[in-house]
């Protein structure tokens, strides 16, 4: 008989851990995943997109959260914390503080999360009714995916590595200059190995 069984979690018990922690924490099938903290690079691209999408929405119908809003997946049972979250019209709040209804979230890659945020995490949020954009933003490299929700559950990708893009949000009526979300980033080139 195993000793090393895992204690399941339930969804109260997390959110009540959740409530109480300093750190974040994800939630998901009774297991709760403490989130790592982002370095300078990733927070500094947090920064950028918070800072020119409350610019592009102030005094409209869309408000805007930067990595403390925890999102439900209610289809799924996710907790998470999108690194941006916006929502258009009235938030949806389950348990009184965890929002259901986002309209556009953007995760910001890591080299420990990045394929998760391409594929599990999206599995996850493309069951949320109310989702209409996904943004993946790459952190070494200009690179950004943008995935666009066409109905009956079909996502549309596009992407792009041009400094000079501008990328159309059309779901909370704004858009990113990919030069506003690199700035004071620095990309460092790769180092030459010495014989």
């Amino acid at each position: 008989m195993s000793t090393n069984a895992k204690h399941y979690t339930t969804p109260e018990e997390y959110l009540e851990f959740d409530r109480a922690s300093e750190e974040r924490y994800e939630y998901f099938a009774g297991e709760m995943f403490l989130m790592s903290g982002g370095r300078a690079r990733h927070n500094t691209i947090i920064f950028n997109i918070g800072g020119s999408l409350r610019a592009q929405t102030k005094g409209g119908r869309c408000r805007g959260f930067a990595n403390s809003q925890r999102v439900l997946v209610d289809d799924t049972g996710l907790y998470t914390y999108p690194d941006v979250v916006l929502v258009c019209g009235q938030p949806v709040l389950a348990h009184g503080d965890t929002l259901v209804n986002p309209t556009l979230l953007v995760e910001v890659l890591s080299p420990s999360t990045g394929n998760y945020d391409k594929v599990g995490k999206f599995d996850h949020y493309r069951k949320i009714a109310s989702l209409a954009e996904y943004i993946l933003i790459a952190q070494d490299k200009p690179h950004v995916m943008r995935h666009v929700c066409q109905g009956n559950a079909t996502w549309l990708l596009s992407e792009t590595t041009d400094i000079n893009a501008v990328i159309e949000l059309p779901s909370i009526n704004c858009q990113l200059t990919l030069s506003d979300v690199y700035d004071n980033v620095g990309f460092s080139e790769p180092r030459e190995l010495i014989n």
